[in-house]
Formats: structure tokens, sequence, C-alpha cells
């Protein structure tokens, strides 16, 4: 048996920042053998998108949670593809919704088809501390990350004060009093962590996840191929997010192709280099079908031309 591939899961619930966070991994990383195998709710991909990098090798599974039933066994396939791309490390970044509880035994599975291939490094935690504590009363994934993870970085501490820091690491603490924590904004942190034992942080066994095809969430994709202007997109959104656990994608404004990234109300755009055939924002639902009316209505009274929902 050669030398094993460093493995890193990376969890949190929606817009706590894990893809920047991988971004500047994989800046780190440069120039050496590192894979990515990319999940998101949404039938299109977008992160997936934003982190390719030359040379890089990157597997994309979407349409669910990979610890669902309904993924799961597409997660375990890319993970043995990944075996056998010869690399140094492999980051799994989950989808904001998705429980880990049962990662060790998809890691099982692939290995008792593999081999021991894979050195399981750590279960890492990115937490939206502007966000975290009314995500944590609502939210039993959110509370779930955390408890199975062995590494917790608390981002976006910038747009907090100490005090409701203090109350975020206070809660992460009564949830999981075992692992690391390490304070960020915009997803920046020592790499120090790649040199730690983080599994003996471990201190739970795994579980049934709460993901299954009957919880799975409502997720819709907006296509459009006219012309908008950023303060109709933005007018747009704000109609609907409300009712909109994440929205994000790419636009093609007045001001060129921009990546959308919606948390909440709060709307992030930052100018991009893709080129696509129409622009696209992922809609992920928290009532279910019942977004589809309101999406058409708000569309309506903001842009009125034409687009596709599906």
């Amino acid at each position: 048996m050669g030398k094993k591939i460093k493995l890193y899961l990376l969890t949190g619930f929606l817009g706590s920042g894990k893809t920047t966070f991988l971004t500047e991994v994989l800046e780190h990383f440069k120039g050496e053998k590192v894979g990515v195998i990319m999940n998101e709710f949404g039938k299109v991909g977008i992160d997936g998108t934003i982190i390719k990098k030359e040379g890089m090798e990157l597997i994309e599974v979407n349409g669910g949670s990979i610890f669902c039933s309904c993924l799961k066994l597409s997660f375990a396939s890319a993970m043995m593809e990944m075996a056998d791309r010869k690399m140094d490390y492999l980051f799994v970044e989950s989808s904001g919704l998705a429980d880990p509880s049962n990662v060790g035994d998809i890691l099982d599975g692939v290995e008792s088809v593999k081999g021991d291939i894979y050195d399981y490094k750590a279960a890492i935690c990115l937490v939206d501390a502007s966000n975290f504590l009314d995500q944590i009363k609502d939210l039993e994934t959110v509370e779930r990350q955390l408890k199975h993870c062995h590494m917790v970085i608390v981002n976006k501490i910038d747009l907090v004060d100490d005090d409701t820091l203090s109350k975020v690491l206070e809660k992460i603490k009564e949830i999981n009093s075992r692992a690391d924590i390490e304070l960020a904004s915009f997803g920046k942190i020592s790499f120090d962590f790649l040199n730690k034992d983080l599994m003996k942080n471990q201190w739970v066994e795994n579980e049934d996840t709460l993901n299954n095809v009957d919880n799975k969430p409502k997720t819709l994709t907006l296509t459009y191929k006219g012309d908008i202007t950023k303060e109709q997109l933005s007018a747009f959104i704000g109609k609907i997010s409300d009712n909109a656990y994440r929205m994000k994608g790419f636009f093609k404004l007045e001001d060129g192709w921009n990546q959308v990234d919606v948390v909440n109300k709060k709307i992030d755009y930052k100018k991009s280099d893709v080129k696509e055939e129409a622009s696209q924002l992922v809609i992920i639902s928290k009532i279910g079908p019942n977004i589809i009316r309101p999406i058409f209505s708000a569309w309506k009274e903001t842009v009125g031309e034409e687009m596709k929902l599906r």
C-alpha cells in the first residue's frame, strides 16, 4: 500500500464560508496534488465553478446531501474514483444542509472496496458568527454538524461584537467541548491545523443522518437570458429572501458577469470571469414548492421579462 491520501471533510450551514475557506486552502496547496469533491443541494453546481483551478481534480455530486440514501452511493463512488487519481489531499465540501453523522459508515464502505487508501484527518465545521445564534435555535442540522466535527472555524467575526462572539463560543462548547476552535474573517486562518492530530477530538459514535428523501429541501434554478440591472436583481431577491435558506449563482448585469451570493437578506456581488449562456440563480426554499408562486410574482414585478424556473 502506497502513501495514504489525507482526507478532510468541510461542513457548516449555508453561507458559513466553506467555499471561501476552501479557496484559501487550495491557494495554500498551489502546485500540489489536491482533489475536491463538491456537494451542492441544487442540480446546477455553482461552487465548483468558483474553486476550479488548473491541475486540480474536481468531482461534483449535486442534487441533495452526500450523506442521504439518495446520494451516498454517488459520494462513495466519487471517493473511489479519486483514490485512483494519485493525490496527496482530498477535501470534501458538503452541502450546508448536510448532516454528516454517518460519514464513518460511508468511509468504511469505501475502505471495504478500495482498501485503506484514505487517512481521515478531520471534519472541519464552519460557523457563521453573525447568524449562528438564530440558526441553532431552529435547525438540528447545525447542531449535528458541530457535534460530529473535530475542529470549528468561527467565521465572519468581523460582523459581530464581542458579546455576540462570546455567546457563539459558549454555545459551540456546550455542543462540542472537545473540538479545536479557530476564529476567522473571510475564511482566513493559520494552516497549522494540517499538522495537528485533530482526530483526538473524536467523541461521538456514528448515527443515522437526518438527511433523507422525505425531508430534502426544495431547490429551484432560475434561468434568464435577457438584460437585468443589479438594482432589479436586488429588488427581486429582497422580495423572496424571507422564504429562502440561500441563493447563489452567476448573473450578467450592467457591469458584466457577477457571482451572486445571498445569505438571509445580505446580498454579495463579486465580478466574475465566467462566461455562461444564460444567467442562473439557485434558490433553496424554506417553504418547499410554496415558494414557486412568490418567485414568479416577484420576478414579474421587478423584471417583467420571461425567465425559466425548474
